[in-house]
């Protein structure tokens, strides 16, 4: 009798392994009919579970089918350096440096100065930042702001620009999307100073050189290594003395959080506004960091421009609002969040984070809140890709919670 029901397990087993080979190659199929989508929630195969191995599968198709549709989507704005969001352009000017290391090329975008003046004079601008800076190694991006304007790097929409050109170079140029950074002088400083918490999530690293900092808040950067920089005697509108508060709030904050918030603050005596380039320091010290897209540990306060999704979490759009804050952290298998200002939160989970073979615990202040095994999945990692655009928030597991 044990005789007869171990082989019933392992035809058991081995039924499930069919089914799952068959999922992958339903895939494949698929993926030769619909070259440029990632649409296939609605598939039948898009909801067989997973082993460990074969979402390692899905995830090759899955990150080749992506990389073509950035391609073709993009192909005309990398032809003309110019992304295009309705009425508004970006334009860009890219240069190589380097040679190619095995893991892919690094990323850097670098925002010029500038604001609310005539075109020319931030035309001029854009011209000096694309020599201003030059890496051992990588794409160096001098995007042209999409506006003359003080806020000409962190109005609405700058985050689709910015990720739009996250993509082509992932998909075109080689890029790792472990390795982008993001710098930027002057009002481009005041853009990094927004922008590099907001999208904290998508930076290995970034660097503000002669900033305003206006009302950004810095506790995003828990797993970002940040830099300031500025000239001691750059008083205009305070920023010499802003950069010596926001410093001692990072100083702060790492103090609270030993394992986060990695800083340098750089005040350079003598110097003003410019600081004849002894900020280019920032440029090697950033590239000694990647980014970690799976913290144990997230920090996020929304800013004023709302984003529904950073890291591995996600929350409803309609209750994004400024300020609104959830800190979660992971410890093996078990999540603990224990702060939310929203009603519920999704998840995201895989291999790399935790153990998707065995139970998964949530706790909220204390108490538990879910407990079971999530399937990983194929209509979870393409729809976390498609919604993500980015090849390392592709997730084969996740889970919703009702914290409120």
């Amino acid at each position: 009798m044990k005789y007869r029901v171990f082989l019933s397990a392992l035809f058991a087993v081995a039924l499930c392994n069919l089914a799952v080979a068959q999922g992958v190659k339903e895939l494949e199929r698929w993926v030769e009919q619909n070259p440029a989508s990632l649409e296939l929630a609605d598939e039948p195969f898009a909801d067989k579970a997973l082993s460990a191995k074969d979402a390692q599968t899905v995830s090759s198709i899955l990150d080749s089918q992506w990389r073509s549709q950035m391609q073709q989507r993009h192909k005309e704005a990398l032809e003309k350096e110019t992304f295009k969001r309705g009425r508004l352009q970006m334009k860009f000017k890219a240069i190589t440096y380097g040679e190619k290391p095995a893991d892919g090329r690094s990323l850097y975008i670098s925002m010029h100065g500038g604001g609310a003046t005539h075109k020319r004079v931030n035309d001029q601008q854009w011209d000096n930042q694309i020599r201003l800076y030059k890496p051992e190694e990588g794409v160096y991006v001098a995007p042209r702001a999409p506006w003359d304007d003080w806020n000409m790097w962190f109005k609405p929409g700058m985050d689709e620009f910015f990720e739009m050109l996250i993509q082509v170079a992932v998909a075109s140029l080689d890029v790792n999307p472990d390795k982008v950074y993001l710098m930027g002088y002057s009002a481009g400083g005041d853009g990094v100073w927004r922008m590099a918490p907001r999208m904290a999530d998508r930076w290995a690293a970034a660097s503000m050189m002669a900033g305003h900092p206006g009302e950004a808040s810095q506790v995003n950067l828990r797993n970002t290594p940040y830099m300031i920089w500025m000239g001691e005697n750059d008083s205009a509108y305070d920023r010499n003395k802003l950069a010596v508060k926001h410093g001692a709030i990072m100083d702060s904050l790492q103090q609270a959080d030993k394992e986060g918030y990695i800083h340098e603050t750089h005040i350079i005596k003598g110097k003003g506004h410019w600081m004849e380039r002894v900020d280019a320091a920032a440029v090697p010290w950033m590239a000694q960091y990647k980014r970690n897209p799976y913290p144990e540990k997230i920090v996020w306060r929304q800013e004023e421009v709302t984003r529904s999704a950073f890291y591995w979490l996600s929350v409803p759009e309609k209750e994004c609002r400024h300020k609104a804050t959830v800190v979660a952290e992971i410890n093996k298998n078990v999540i603990d969040i224990s702060e939310s200002d929203y009603s519920r939160l999704t998840i995201y989970l895989n291999d790399e984070m935790v153990d998707l073979d065995k139970p998964i615990t949530i706790n909220y202040k204390g108490k538990k809140i879910f407990k079971g095994k999530l399937p990983r999945t194929i209509g979870s990692m393409a729809r976390t890709l498609n919604e993500r655009g980015d090849l390392r928030y592709m997730f084969p597991a996740m889970v919703e919670v009702e914290l409120k």
